[in-house]
């Protein structure tokens, strides 16, 4: 099917357009907007700046990607981007701003993301694949996300915060430490309560697997010791299984960084 664009969209020259592309009505599209095979924006969409989004991706009305940075006194630049991947949809009024350049000027959302009603993604944040966000989640900037993490609605995320791969972020959580790979978090200001095991299993994660994880978290945050003796300790402990050292050595990458423990 040829692309379509609604008479009363604006496009805008120089955008690039996919095949089977279709444009709703009153949709904008800037001019250096790329736009992939098979995209769909509905009604009063948004895609500005240098922004390019991946193939079979859809926005509903009035979600609005490729704004400036909301940084005081920041001018629009070229070197102001944002990524969107394949097979990703934005619901109605959820937002996704460019990087700024003194930080490499890039935001990054990877594939198969589902972005609810009035989400917002601030500007250089890095989100994996298969991350969901429900209703009103805010995302303030720098911010790192890992494949597969849920969001419940309403929970704001502190800028530079780390999320790893598999978490489960609750209902009205706020976030100002770094959270696990694996980990649950709920509160204000939110706390670990245990590991995502729901979602580990639907997953696909096998007993083994889970133990493992499971061992290590229990060491790391329940064990003798101070916390920096117990992370190193399980370092030694856990060296040779793959998913315990993925926990530990996320902690440690994150050097001074809080992470967010056990109430």
């Amino acid at each position: 099917m040829p692309t379509q664009i609604h008479p009363t969209a604006f496009v805008e020259d120089g955008a690039q357009l996919g095949t089977d592309v279709t444009i709703g009505p009153f949709c904008h599209v800037s001019a250096n907007a790329v736009i992939g095979d098979g995209c769909s924006l509905h009604s009063h969409a948004v895609v500005t700046g240098h922004t390019s989004v991946g193939r079979n991706s859809v926005l509903f009305p009035h979600a609005t990607l490729g704004c400036s940075p909301q940084v005081i006194g920041f001018e629009s630049t070229p070197d102001s981007r944002l990524e969107v991947g394949e097979n990703c949809t934005f619901r109605e009024y959820a937002t996704a701003h460019a990087g700024m350049p003194k930080f490499g000027g890039l935001t990054k959302v990877g594939d198969h993301c589902y972005i609810m009603i009035g989400a917002h993604i601030a500007h250089d944040n890095v989100i994996g694949n298969h991350v969901v966000m429900a209703n009103n989640v805010s995302l303030a900037g720098h911010i790192e996300v890992g494949d597969h993490v849920w969001f419940g609605g309403l929970a704001a995320v502190h800028q530079f915060s780390r999320i790893g791969r598999n978490a489960f972020v609750g209902g009205g959580a706020i976030v100002v430490e770094d959270i696990i790979p694996f980990g649950s978090v709920v509160g204000n200001h939110a706390k670990l309560s245990g590991l995502n095991m729901v979602g580990l299993k639907r997953r696909g994660f096998d007993k083994s697997q889970l133990m493992q994880i499971r061992s290590a978290y229990k060491a790391v945050f329940f064990g003798d010791g101070l916390f920096k003796e117990r992370l190193a300790k399980a370092a030694a402990d856990f060296a040779d299984q793959p998913l315990a050292m993925e926990l530990i050595s996320f902690i440690q990458a994150g050097g001074d960084r809080p992470i967010c423990k056990p109430a």
